[in-house]
């Protein structure tokens, strides 16, 4: 016997996360929570919880907690801090199982002093102050971007159903070329749809894939490398590119949309030895402000 409580002792010594897991819990606070797939309102809704559900929670995301629910393929569900308070179990209170065979009947009601500060594994848990946040939805943003060829601009981006999207870029360049003297400048307004492959939601980030195409109406300015040389000449045209990437969502920052984009691009040039390269790179980043 005094061995099993040896060996019980080390293995929560060892892994302080299972004994924290097992003293937090999230109390119901509205009428009906939803339980999500995964940690995002995009995610599907599998399941409702009533107030006063204590809920054990295995991992805390921040705006997230990650609870068990068993009639999902994974055994966990995700519930949004705004439904509830996070705290520490009380010994008083019976669980409630997470079944949702288990809610037929209004659950007691219980109260959880919320957590401060970090666990031991460093999950954060949300202060009391922070449970109002909305939940982020990934509707619409703006942003910006910087490319090759100097590029740097203004972006924004709306996504529909979640998987259609829109996009709209306002850039501007500047390349310099060791056969022509002088530099070109040029002004890019960027209409275009882009569409998401699939989402792919772990406990830390949102990972969506995407391929995209847009229209370039470009502005180009010729300037001399010597000032009063030669008059600038200018001239426009239209161009195209087409470009895959993928949109990153970290948990800790749910409206930041940060983008890794690589593409391939056709434009003509009336300045000879200015020609744009083939193949553009472009990071980009989106506040999600719906």
């Amino acid at each position: 016997m005094s061995r099993l409580a040896a060996a019980v002792v080390l293995a929560l010594t060892v892994n302080p996360a299972l004994l924290l897991a097992q003293n937090t819990v999230l109390t119901v606070s509205v009428p009906s929570a939803d339980v999500h797939k995964g940690p995002s309102t995009v995610n599907p809704v599998i399941g409702h919880v009533p107030r006063g559900t204590v809920l054990p929670v295995s991992r805390n995301l921040g705006s997230w907690v990650r609870v068990v629910w068993p009639d999902a393929a994974d055994g966990v569900g995700y519930v949004h801090v705004t439904m509830g308070r996070v705290g520490p179990a009380n010994a008083d209170a019976a669980r409630t199982s997470a079944s949702p065979q288990a809610f037929s009947g209004p659950a007691p009601a219980t109260t959880a002093i919320p957590l401060l500060g970090r666990t031991s594994v460093g999950e954060r848990v949300v202060p009391r102050g922070q449970l109002n946040v909305t939940p982020a939805s990934h509707v619409f943003g703006i942003g910006g971007l910087v490319g090759s060829m100097s590029s740097v601009g203004a972006t924004a981006r709306a996504w529909r159903n979640n998987r259609l999207g829109i996009q709209v870029g306002l850039t501007r360049t500047a390349r310099t070329s060791d056969i022509a003297a002088g530099r070109v400048t040029s002004m890019q307004f960027e209409p275009g749809v882009v569409y998401g492959l699939f989402d792919h939601v772990s406990d830390y980030v949102w990972i969506r894939p995407y391929v995209g195409s847009v229209v370039s109406f470009r502005h180009q300015t010729l300037n001399a490398s010597s000032p009063g040389v030669l008059e600038p000449e200018s001239n426009s045209s239209v161009g195209f590119t087409v470009f895959g990437g993928t949109e990153l969502t970290f948990a800790s920052v749910p409206r930041f949309g940060l983008s890794a984009d690589l593409g391939y691009r056709r434009f003509r040039t009336s300045f000879p030895g200015f020609e744009a390269e083939p193949i553009s790179v472009s990071i980009a980043g989106h506040w999600y402000i719906k």
